[in-house]
């Protein structure tokens, strides 16, 4: 008797070919009602499952696999006698392969449209359980989840099978079922009126995730993957063109870089070095942006991660090649840049699509797990508190100062002019630590702070912080206010000639 394979899939893709590959290999097919349509079609013999369990499909296709004639032959223990003897007595052979894949529920909830009924309707039953009994017996039953492992399979069964390879494939099926149901109880509040959960929105996703394999961690000694969601988007959906392969650190620095950059007021570039901002640049290009983002901090910059908005060009890169430089990434490179580029034959080079909006952020603490939702959007009114306003420079420098304060860490003070930053402090326990630092930087640097910016990632609690960048040349600040002092503060710009504006919004990165 030839083995049984049983074929339920929501997606058809490949599963003509992979059948008929199947009945060359003496397997002889069961399947479902929609899939066996699709198999007769094409010509290949397959049974209904009802032929197995000798009862019809009910309740409009809601039960047609859940039987003990279909469980029995999944997951009877080959090995043992009495389950041997059970098949036998009911004239059952063994399924020796389960492909299944599930309803499109994740498809059908992302649907504008999508009704609760449907949504309820795409919750498949069936098709999971049969998933986890096949993987459950993985000692002798192939389980297929991803159409993409079709050739894999058929190569494993035409040279006899191998338990490891069947290991892999029954934990990526268990992986498959936690991560639909996941997404299950992620989305089910939304539709029945329920309080959402973030934990589950956050981790969803990436339940199912492809692991991609760094070279180290943080340091060389921790090892450390990349979790790539089946609909990565962002930085998460880079296409490395050349390279080194990339680290942990890497990866950080170029998510950082690529959010920051997609924060500006126009197009620019940013360069982040140690998960912090070492200068920003605006331009017409991306040469002129990227000249002006190298002035904050070049010492800093070196070894640093570089990210535009503007499309990189040769010019671009042939001023970037003189830096060393880690990682450069960017929507759009020249084919002239990719040649410029190759001559660094270690620099990785990305390209990638936008940031995704919305994706709750998550970070690990001891025994724990953090999440929120992201910190986006400019929906903030800004207030003039002192009486002087900004000047239409000084707004410009004030908004571009405000938005890098936001990527650079906590405590952080960002001094710009309306084209570039001019110094950046961050990461300080004290904020008048950090003002003084943001000065330091565009002295250091050469760079005029007369009539510059700045922008506050929260409140200023004392007036020494407002006196001292006042001190240093900077004419205006931007800050949420919400200190118990702000009178005090405001005071102290107004004594000093500052126009001051208050956001109503903090941007705290800690």
């Amino acid at each position: 008797m030839n083995r049984l394979a049983l074929l339920s899939v929501s997606e058809k893709r490949g599963i003509e070919e992979f059948a008929r590959a199947l009945t060359a290999l003496d397997f002889d097919l069961v399947s479902t009602g929609g899939t066996a349509e699709v198999l007769c079609r094409a010509g290949v013999t397959v049974r209904e499952v009802a032929s197995l369990t000798g009862s019809p499909e009910i309740l409009g296709g809601r039960v047609k696999t859940l039987h003990p004639m279909v469980f029995a032959a999944i997951l009877a223990d080959l090995d043992e006698e009495e389950h041997r003897g059970v098949l036998k007595d009911l004239g059952l052979p063994p399924i020796a392969l389960v492909a299944v894949n599930l309803y499109p529920f994740r498809q059908t909830v992302a649907r504008p449209e999508a009704s609760t009924a449907a949504v309820i309707e795409n919750i498949d039953i069936g098709g999971p359980s049969l998933l986890r009994a096949a993987a459950k017996n993985h000692r002798h039953v192939t389980v297929v989840v991803d159409p993409d492992d079709y050739r894999a399979v058929l190569e494993d069964l035409a040279g006899g099978g191998s338990l490891a390879f069947r290991q892999r494939l029954a934990l990526k099926a268990f992986r498959h079922t936690a991560a639909y149901d996941a997404a299950i109880a992620a989305a089910l509040p939304r539709f029945l009126e329920l309080p959402r959960s973030p934990l589950y929105e956050a981790v969803a996703p990436w339940l199912e995730a492809r692991e991609v394999h760094l070279r180290y961690g943080e340091n060389p000694h921790q090892s450390a993957v990349l979790a790539r969601a089946p609909a990565a988007s962002g930085l998460g959906a880079f296409r490395q063109l050349q390279g080194k392969g990339l680290s942990y650190n890497n990866l950080m620095d170029a998510d950082g870089a690529w959010r920051l950059v997609h924060d500006l007021p126009a197009p620019g570039v940013a360069i982040i070095k140690h998960a912090a901002p070492c200068g920003v640049g605006l331009g017409r290009s991306a040469a002129e942006a990227y000249a002006r983002a190298l002035a904050c901090d070049p010492v800093s910059a070196f070894g640093g991660v570089i990210a535009s908005t503007l499309p990189v060009d040769g010019e671009a890169a042939r001023a970037i090649n003189q830096l060393f430089a880690e990682v450069v990434v960017a929507g759009e490179l020249t084919a002239e840049a990719e040649e410029v580029f190759r001559s660094k034959k270690n620099l990785r080079v990305l390209l990638a699509p936008p940031p995704q909006a919305g994706l709750p952020r998550l970070r690990v603490i001891d025994g724990g797990l953090l999440v929120q939702d992201p910190d986006e959007g400019w929906d903030e009114s800004w207030q003039v508190v002192t009486r002087r306003s900004p000047t239409e420079e000084e707004q410009r420098a004030m908004t571009l100062a405000w938005r890098v304060a936001k990527h650079a860490l906590s405590n952080a003070v960002v001094v710009a002019s309306p084209n570039a930053t001019v110094g950046v402090g961050a990461g300080q326990p004290s904020r008048l630590d950090s003002c003084r630092i943001a000065l330091d930087k565009a002295r250091a640097a050469g760079l005029s702070l007369a009539g510059t910016a700045a922008g506050s990632d929260a409140f200023f609690p004392f007036p020494d912080g407002v006196e001292t960048l006042a001190a240093g040349g900077v004419s205006a600040i931007a800050q949420p206010g919400g200190s118990i002092r702000d009178a005090e503060v405001i005071a102290a710009a107004d004594r000093l000639g500052l126009a001051m504006v208050f956001t109503g919004r903090r941007h705290f990165r800690h």
